[in-house]
C-alpha cells in the first residue's frame, strides 16, 4: 500500500500538487451496510467502502477569480496529479466565477484531522436483526408480511484549504424501511424511521404500528375529491417543509422568483406566515440531528459555494414565532442582497410548543378528519406560490369523532407548504421522523403532526 493512502495524507498531497492561486481538497471515505427483507425473510445484505476526492482549484484573473471542480471516486495517490491538473485546466478554461469570494480562513483545525477514517459494518446492526426475525415470527403468526431495508452510512469528510483550514467530520447516517402487507396484497402500510447507529429503532413497535393501519383498512371507503380536514404525520410534513427550505434561496427572492418574494420588490422577511408559535431552524448540534458543523460544498449553485467551504455553520432560525427570518444564503448571496450569510446546514426542525402525539390529536377530532400516512411523487407546480402537487401512498384513513373507522382510497393534492403553515390550526410532538419522498437526500429532520382544517385533495388517485 502506498505510504500517501490516508485521507488527510491525500488532503495534503493534492494540495501539494496544486500550482493554482487556491485549491480546496475534500476527501470523503464512506463505508456502509445493508440488509433487505421480504416476505418475512432476510433476502440480502452487504457492505461496501468508498473514497472520493473533489478538488476546487481558482485561478485569479483580470476579470476576477474563476474556479474548477473535479470529483472522482476510488482515487488512489497515484491518481492525484491528473485530478489536480483537471480541476486547474477547468478553472483556467471557466470564466471569473460569479460567487467569487476569498477563501476561507481562521477556522481551528480540527483535533481529529490526522485520525483515521470512521467505518460502519454488519455490527451496528448487532441488536436490530434478531429483532428483526422476531417481528418476522410475529407478522408471520399475524397473517401479514413484512418487507423493506435497513441502512446504515458514515462518511468521513476531510477538508483542506491552500489557506490552512484542515477540518474533519464523521457522518453517520441510517434509515429503516418497513412495509407491511396483507397476503393478498390488498392492504398496505408503510413506516420510516431515522437513525444514527440502530440503537433507538424497534421493529416491535413499527410492526405492531402497521398491524393497527392494516386493520383500520379491512374497511374500505371511496371519498371524492375536495378539502378536508387532515392530520399531516411527522413524515409527510418533513417532506413539504424540505422543499420549503430548498426553495428558499434569498437571490431568487430578492429577484421576485418565489414565494418568499415581496409584491413591488423585495423579499417577505419579517412577515408572519403562521398564527401558531413555529419556529422552523437548522441546527448542526441538535442531538440525534447533528450534522457536519461547517460548509462542506462540492460545488456551487443556488445554496451553496465552493468558495464558503469550512465557513462555521451555527443554530439558524428560518421561521420564529410564525415569523419569516432568514433566507438562505452564501457570502455572494448575502452581499448581493444585503442580508447575512445563512448557508443551508443540513438539517431541518419545526418546533410549535404542541404536547399532543399524532394519536391524540386523532383522538381530539371531532367531526370527520383524514389521517395521512405519508406523501410522495411530490413536483413543483408554480414557484410563485410553491404550490405543490403529489399523491397520498401506504393508508389514508377517516377518522370520525376521534376514532379511526376505516381506509379511503388515495388523492392527488395541490398545497403550498407556506399556505399550510398560515392555515394550520394545531401543531403537535415534535418529534425525529424519516421523510418518505426526500429519504435518499435528506434525513435528519424533527416535525410535529399537524392539522389542516381544509387540505386540498384535488383529484382521485387509483394508485398504491
Amino acid at each position: 500500500m502506498s505510504r500517501v493512502s490516508k485521507p488527510h495524507e491525500i488532503v495534503e498531497r493534492a494540495l501539494d500538487l496544486s500550482t493554482a492561486d487556491g485549491c480546496v481538497v475534500i476527501a470523503d471515505e464512506e463505508s456502509s451496510a445493508n440488509l433487505r427483507w421480504a416476505g418475512n425473510a432476510l433476502t440480502t445484505n452487504g457492505v461496501t467502502r468508498g473514497r472520493t476526492v473533489t478538488v476546487v482549484a481558482t485561478v485569479d484573473g483580470a476579470e476576477g477569480a474563476a474556479s474548477g471542480v473535479v470529483s472522482r471516486a476510488a482515487v488512489t495517490p497515484d491518481d492525484l496529479e491528473p485530478l489536480v491538473r483537471a480541476a486547474e485546466a477547468a478553472a483556467r478554461a471557466a470564466g471569473p466565477a460569479e460567487d467569487a469570494q476569498p477563501l476561507v480562513t481562521g477556522v481551528p483545525a480540527s483535533p481529529d484531522f490526522t485520525d483515521a477514517p470512521a467505518e460502519t459494518d454488519s455490527e451496528v446492526f448487532a441488536a436490530f436483526a434478531p429483532a428483526l426475525g422476531d417481528a418476522f415470527a410475529r407478522a408471520r403468526a399475524g397473517g401479514r408480511e413484512l418487507y423493506g431495508f435497513a441502512h446504515h452510512q458514515m462518511t468521513s469528510s476531510y477538508l483542506g484549504t491552500s489557506t490552512g483550514l484542515r477540518l474533519r467530520h464523521d457522518q453517520p447516517n441510517g434509515t429503516l424501511e418497513l412495509n407491511a402487507k396483507s397476503p393478498d396484497r390488498t392492504r398496505s402500510a408503510w413506516a420510516g424511521r431515522s437513525t444514527r447507529d440502530f440503537k433507538d429503532v424497534d421493529p416491535a413497535e413499527m410492526d405492531a404500528e402497521l398491524a393497527r393501519r392494516l386493520g383500520w383498512a379491512e374497511r374500505r371507503i371511496e371519498l371524492p375529491a375536495g378539502r378536508y380536514e387532515t392530520l399531516l404525520p411527522p413524515t409527510a410534513v418533513a417532506d413539504l417543509l424540505i422543499y420549503q427550505l430548498w426553495s428558499s434561496t434569498a437571490r431568487d427572492a430578492a429577484e421576485g422568483r418565489t414565494v418568499f418574494s415581496r409584491p413591488g420588490g423585495g423579499t417577505r422577511l419579517g412577515e408572519t406566515l403562521s398564527p401558531l408559535p413555529l419556529t422552523l431552524r437548522s441546527d448542526p448540534h441538535a442531538p440525534g440531528l447533528e450534522s457536519a458543523p461547517f460548509v462542506l460544498a462540492h460545488s456551487s449553485g443556488d445554496g451553496g459555494s465552493v468558495f464558503d467551504n469550512g465557513l462555521p455553520l451555527s443554530r439558524t432560525d428560518w421561521v420564529a414565532d410564525g415569523r419569516l427570518e432568514r433566507l438562505t444564503t452564501t457570502r455572494h448571496t448575502a452581499a448581493l442582497t444585503g442580508l447575512p450569510p445563512a448557508p443551508a446546514i443540513d438539517n431541518l426542525i419545526l418546533e410549535g410548543g404542541g404536547e399532543r402525539s399524532l394519536d391524540e390529536m386523532v383522538a381530539a377530532t371531532t367531526g370527520r378528519a383524514l389521517l395521512l400516512t405519508c406523501l410522495w411523487y411530490i413536483r413543483e407546480v408554480d414557484p410563485a406560490t410553491l404550490l405543490l402537487t403529489g399523491l397520498t401512498r401506504d393508508g389514508v384513513y377517516l377518522v370520525e369523532d376521534g376514532e379511526v373507522v376505516g381506509e379511503v382510497n388515495n388523492f392527488r393534492f395541490n398545497e403550498s407548504p407556506v399556505d399550510l403553515l398560515t392555515r394550520a390550526t394545531e401543531a403537535g410532538r415534535t418529534e425525529k421522523t424519516l421523510p418518505r419522498e426526500w429519504g435518499d437526500w435528506f434525513t435528519r429532520a424533527a416535525m410535529p403532526p399537524l392539522r389542516i382544517p381544509d387540505f386540498n385533495m384535488s383529484s382521485v388517485s387509483r394508485g398504491v
